[in-house]
């Protein structure tokens, strides 16, 4: 029985390493899963940004010029 103790715990011990790796692993996917699902979230947003901003721009520069015609 003492040989059966000996050797349950010794294939414990490794299946017990070996469900700790898996788990990290699959922490570890979900983690760089959610960090790109982030930066590609953030790309976007800065695309949308740069878009209006030369929306703005152009708006801008179209009213500036209007005024200027005005002016004259």
């Amino acid at each position: 029985m003492s040989a059966f103790i000996k050797a349950a715990s010794g294939w414990g011990i490794v299946l017990t390493i070996l469900l700790l790796v898996v788990t990290l692993l699959k922490q570890l996917i979900a983690l760089v899963s959610f960090i790109i699902a982030a930066l590609k979230v953030g790309i976007v947003v800065v695309f949308i940004a740069l878009f209006l901003l030369i929306i703005l721009a152009i708006l801008r520069g179209r009213s500036s010029r209007k005024r200027e015609a005005e002016d004259i």
